[in-house]
This record gives C-alpha cells, sequence and structure tokens, in this order.
C-alpha cells in the first residue's frame, strides 16, 4: 500500500497548481497597494488549498485536458481566502496557520473590505470560466456558505444547540465550497450526471468529515502543531460536536458546566471541559461521525474511470480524518 500524504496528493496534478498559483497572483493585482498587501499576506500564509485541488481532481479525473481549469481553482480559492479575512473578523481570532491573522497586522475594516474584493475579483473570474452552470452553482454556493456563517453566529452562547443544527452549520460554512469546488469541476468536464452527481456528493461529505476533526482537533491539539489556540471554540461560546455530545451523555453536572461554559464563553473552565469530553468519549465520538462522513465520500469514487486521479480524491479523505493540523 502506497505511503499516503498530502505531498503525494498534491503531486497528482502538480504542474497545474503551479499554473494555478500564476492565475492567483496575476488576479491578485491592483491599483490599491493594501488591497494586494493584505490578499497576499493571506494567501501565501501556508494553508493546505484544499478547495482548489478538489477542482482539479474533478476534472482531471473525468479527463478534462483544457485550462480553464486553472481559473477555476483559483477562484474557488478566492471565494476561501475572503471568508477567512471575514472569519476572522467575527471571531475576533489572532492566529490562523500558525502566524497572526490579517485583522491583527492591518485594521478590521480594510479586511473585511479586502475580502468583499476577493469574492468580487472571483465573480469576475467566473465570468472568464465562461459557463452559466458553474456560476450558478458558485453563486448558490456563496449564499448557503453566508447562511451558514450567520447560524453559527446565532448558536454563539447558546448551549440548546442541537446536533442537527450543528451539522447544518458545517454543511453551510465549510462543507458547501467543498461540494461546489468538486461539482464545478465536474461541470467543467463535462461529466454524465451519475459523475456529476458522485463528485458533488463526495466534496460535501469531504467537508463534514474535515470540519469534524477540524472542531475535534480544538480540543485535542496543541497550538504549536494546530496553528491556531487550543480552546478557542470554547472562548468563543461555540457549541461544536465534543460538546454536544458530551452534554447529552454526561451526568446532569457535566453537562450543566458544559453549559455554563458555552454561555459564558472565555477559558476559565477549559480544564474541567477537557476533563468532562475525555470521561464521555465526546471526541471518539465526532471522530467516527467524520470517519462515517470520509467513507461515504469514498463510496462516490466508483461513478469515477481508474486512474492516479481518483485515488488522489480517496486519498484526499483519508487524510482528512488522520490529520493532526
Amino acid at each position: 500500500m502506497h505511503a499516503v500524504t498530502s505531498t503525494s496528493v498534491h503531486d497528482v496534478v502538480k504542474d497545474d497548481f503551479l499554473a494555478v498559483d500564476r492565475v492567483i497572483r496575476d488576479e491578485l493585482s491592483s491599483n490599491v497597494p493594501l488591497v494586494e498587501k493584505i490578499g497576499d499576506y493571506i494567501i501565501s500564509s501556508g494553508g493546505k488549498r484544499l478547495r482548489p485541488l478538489l477542482t482539479l481532481l474533478a476534472a482531471r479525473s473525468l479527463g478534462y485536458s483544457g485550462e480553464r481549469h486553472h481559473r477555476l481553482a483559483a477562484l474557488i480559492e478566492f471565494m476561501h481566502t475572503s471568508t477567512l479575512l471575514h472569519d476572522d473578523v467575527v471571531d475576533e481570532s489572532t492566529l490562523r496557520r500558525g502566524r497572526p491573522t490579517a485583522n491583527t497586522q492591518w485594521s478590521n475594516a480594510s479586511c473585511v473590505l479586502v475580502g468583499d474584493f476577493l469574492y468580487s475579483r472571483s465573480f469576475e473570474m467566473m465570468v472568464k470560466v465562461g459557463s452559466m452552470r458553474i456560476m450558478e452553482v458558485l453563486s448558490h454556493a456563496t449564499c448557503v456558505i453566508a447562511e451558514g456563517e450567520v447560524m453559527q453566529l446565532t448558536n454563539v452562547r447558546n448551549p440548546r444547540v442541537t446536533e442537527t443544527q450543528y451539522m447544518d452549520v458545517i454543511h453551510g460554512k465549510t462543507a458547501m465550497l467543498f461540494e461546489a469546488a468538486s461539482h464545478s469541476g465536474a461541470i467543467l468536464a463535462e461529466a454524465s450526471p451519475e459523475a456529476e452527481e458522485a463528485l458533488r456528493e463526495y466534496g460535501c461529505q469531504l467537508g463534514l468529515a474535515f470540519q469534524l476533526i477540524d472542531d475535534l482537533l480544538d480540543y485535542e491539539g496543541d497550538a504549536e502543531t494546530m496553528g491556531k489556540n487550543v480552546g478557542d471554540d470554547l472562548a468563543e461560546g461555540k457549541p461544536t460536536l465534543p460538546l454536544i455530545q458530551a452534554m447529552a451523555v454526561g451526568t446532569e453536572a457535566q453537562a450543566k458546566v458544559i453549559r455554563q461554559a458555552i454561555r459564558q464563553g472565555g477559558l476559565d473552565q477549559l480544564s474541567e471541559v477537557m476533563t468532562i469530553i475525555q470521561e464521555t468519549q465526546a471526541l471518539s465520538y465526532t471522530r467516527n461521525k467524520a470517519i462515517a462522513c470520509a467513507r461515504q465520500a469514498q463510496a462516490q469514487l466508483h461513478h469515477l474511470p481508474s486512474g492516479p486521479c481518483r485515488q488522489a480524491l480517496h486519498d484526499l479523505a483519508e487524510l482528512a480524518i488522520s490529520r493532526r493540523t
């Protein structure tokens, strides 16, 4: 069995990635120096570029041989980057990928406006891709993503959030762009209806798995490997699945501690909450749910022709659930 690494997955479309980077650099150009500076800061901050990777692999897995997937992958990354800029302002985050967030280097207002620029530029790029169906998929995705972020905001410091409501939030704020990335790549490759639907569902399930592990690592990782502060979600009063599950299966006394911690925000009760999460095996529950989503994603791949891109998509789902960062 071959060793699965992020590098091995990216190498399958290495030349495509170089082309995507060139498009990103070209499209970041602006007459306003601050736009380029902030855009470059966050785009160059060492992210995994999973969403553009998905677009490239989806298109290539179906034999696409043109060049429009480079622009499509780049605009997906612009959409993602704009949401990061906005999220860090909303969440008042100070650390992302091990570096200070853009809003700690510049003003909140600057970051929101540059996020708007990147969103707007992504729509300009969509027009150049030249597919009305892709525009339909991506414009719908932007609405769902915004709704997911608003849902998450309304759930802050609310310990009554259910697992179903939580899954709705992570579908909107995370899985939707994964889904749009793989779906639009399939459309570009003029996929059969079965292959198109398979890649759409693959992206959705991969995104859910990725976010579930992200929320798990908030209570299991450490700041050095994670590149963000441990306990950030609790500090912000976000009721993620490890907390929801711990309240569901813990004693009334344990549930009361977590309810209080969510309502208050902050990290005063972090160690106590971490202990309860361990005792209730809430992290195992969350991991198993992520694994189930990854397996659902992989099950879609039998609709695709066998080859290195299909294998890379399979491996990507493995990486999503085995990662430590």
